[in-house]
């Protein structure tokens, strides 16, 4: 039986015309309305027939946006079947599929369904639809297997399509999803020795090389290890970003060296580079570890006045310390200030908010919460986002 697919709210057309689009109508009426058909459609079959009568439409296919939000509302729905259906229709359009470019998409979109083996496929049929490749499509398909989580795949593909196919010669970018790939898997060792292959073939790692490095040793309490990925930084000109030091400050956390964290920020502050809500989020959350939870309370309060924003981590950080020791007022304010920056809690959360309230016979508030907190809800499954129960 064919699950069914949630409504996508009919604002969602100008949410994805917005960035970078001042016209408050850029779709043409009628694929204005094609697109809001799409979106309101429950029936997975159904959708699939829609989209694939719209495909035949170049502006239609120029939508990036409205392909990657109906291959996530097909993927949660558990019809993979009907992803290859959209997908595999793409391959009609010679034009199309004869530039890299859309075919790049095809290989992610397949990877952000959690489906390597068709982003593999699709890959090394390229050549037969007329696609040139590069170095490019072996990068999205790295990535389409690293997001699917087939590190196995991505290994092989790694190794064996640069030695059969002499004109794809990996990249930077190429090494940076092996590293990362082998981070996830815990495979420091194999990940640090990645920058020897690189530089036996004449490739430079980059800032982001090292960040993942970093992230990678840190998070695996690998902290001896790290000295030598700050010495080959400084060896190799590669000036530390933010992203680098809160790597540090969420390990000096989770070892309870908070006030060594904090030392870690006031020093950032003075000389850069400039903390961000990160750095922030660890000092919040070593604080409410510590117990001390008026200081996680000032620094929340004052992060506008550092040139930062609350996001979810800082959110879910400070909510459960809040309502542990009973101040509901602010735990109710940070539920709210979620929700209107849309970085919507886990429900487990509000809920223990509501219950507080009810509690003290604060039930008008607690309602208002409990319907604000529904209406996000839906509206973060309409977007085919994970369920934040």
């Amino acid at each position: 039986m064919s699950s069914r697919l949630v409504r996508v709210p009919q604002c969602l057309s100008r949410l994805f015309s917005s960035s970078g689009n001042p016209n408050p109508n850029p779709y043409p009426k009628r694929l204005k309305t094609t697109v809001n058909y799409l979106f309101r459609e429950h029936n997975p079959d159904k959708l699939v027939a829609a989209f694939k009568k719209s495909s035949e439409s170049y502006r239609f296919r120029c939508k990036h946006r409205i392909y990657e939000i109906t291959v996530r509302r097909l993927a949660a729905a558990g019809r993979p079947d009907a992803v290859e259906a959209i997908l595999e229709e793409q391959k009609r359009y010679p034009d199309d599929i004869a530039r890299e470019g859309f075919a790049v998409r095809l290989i992610s979109l397949y990877g952000k369904a959690g489906m390597p083996a068709n982003a593999a496929a699709t890959f090394d049929q390229l050549p037969a639809l007329g696609c040139p490749r590069s170095v490019m499509s072996f990068n999205a398909l790295l990535s389409a297997c690293a997001d699917a989580g087939d590190s196995d795949r991505m290994a092989a593909a790694f190794r064996e399509i640069p030695a059969a196919d002499p004109s794809i010669v990996p990249n930077v970018f190429s090494y940076n999803i092996l590293i990362r790939v082998l981070c996830e898997k815990g495979d420091l060792d194999a990940a640090f020795n990645v920058l020897s292959l690189m530089e036996n073939n004449e490739v430079a790692p980059d800032l982001i090389s090292f960040n993942t490095l970093l992230n990678g040793f840190y998070s695996n309490k690998r902290f001896s290890d790290t000295e030598k990925i700050w010495t080959l930084m400084g060896e190799k000109n590669i000036e530390p970003d933010i992203k680098s030091f809160n790597a540090k400050l969420r390990a000096l956390v989770s070892e309870g060296n908070t006030s060594e964290a904090v030392e870690l920020v006031d020093e950032l502050s003075r000389v850069g580079p400039k903390p961000d809500t990160f750095s922030f989020n660890a000092l919040i959350k070593g604080h409410c570890q510590d117990g001390n939870l008026e200081e996680a309370k000032r620094l929340y309060l004052d992060l506008t006045n550092n040139g930062c924003a609350p996001n979810r981590g800082t959110f879910e950080t400070l909510i459960p310390s809040l309502c542990e020791a009973g101040d509901l007022d602010l735990a109710l304010k940070c539920c709210n200030e979620s929700m209107s920056r849309r970085c919507v809690v886990d429900a487990s959360m509000l809920q223990e908010v509501v219950e507080g309230l009810v509690k003290l016979s604060r039930v008008e508030e607690a309602k208002k919460l409990v319907e604000l907190g529904r209406r996000n809800y839906y509206s973060r499954k309409d977007l085919g986002m994970p369920s934040p129960s």
